[in-house]
């Protein structure tokens, strides 16, 4: 901080000595001056909001009560998880007949449930795989899939009109798998319209 110096005139800065020997002159300040490397730094509100978070209290929340909900807060976690660690206990506690209790057998106590758990996982990710595979086809309702199909025919039957018409004289190459596609696409049309039952399955 910039010591003032007071004078019958009022506070004032007193004369400082500059690098090259020339002397500033005193200048005088009034009352509730700050110099400008003191002032505080402007902060946005945008900037003040963001380290009230960063301090872990909401917005606009007097900090006392935001470390009493805190407080309460860790409270009722740590009465949680005492409450996990008794059902765990009873749940442990409770022998099964097959396996007599032995001191060997307790010291691998947690190795039982591990197996159990691989168990889960294998049977999660068996039923995630079926549903998931991706070399099956995906379930499409058999109206859906038929009228996918006719506006194929369609497409490629305006393609052949243009075609025929002399409209078009060049075709593109994905023009050309849609028309070379026609007779598979109708047999698929054949099929769903003879057993629509097969294809909802």
């Amino acid at each position: 901080m910039s010591t003032y110096l007071q004078s019958s005139e009022g506070k004032f800065i007193p004369a400082t000595k500059r690098p090259d020997g020339t002397w500033r002159k005193a200048r005088r300040v009034k009352d509730g001056y700050v110099p400008q490397e003191e002032v505080p730094l402007y902060e946005s509100k945008g900037k003040q909001i963001v380290a009230q978070r960063q301090s872990g209290v909401p917005p606009g929340m007097c900090p006392l009560m935001a470390a009493e909900a805190k407080k309460e807060r860790e409270k009722q976690e740590r009465t949680r998880a005492k409450k996990l660690d008794k059902d765990v206990a009873r749940n442990s506690k409770a022998p099964t007949p097959a396996v007599p209790t032995t001191p060997a057998s307790t010291s691998q106590a947690p190795k039982p449930n591990q197996p159990s758990k691989s168990r889960e996982v294998d049977a999660i990710s068996k039923t995630l795989d079926e549903k998931l595979k991706l070399d099956a086809p995906p379930e499409i309702d058999a109206a859906k899939q038929l009228k996918k199909l006719r506006k194929k025919i369609r497409e490629i039957e305006q393609i052949e009109t243009r075609i025929k018409a002399g409209e078009q004289k060049k075709l593109d190459k994905d023009q050309l798998d849609k028309v070379k596609k026609k007779s598979e696409i109708l047999r698929q049309i054949r099929d769903l319209e003879n057993h629509p039952a097969q294809h909802r399955s």
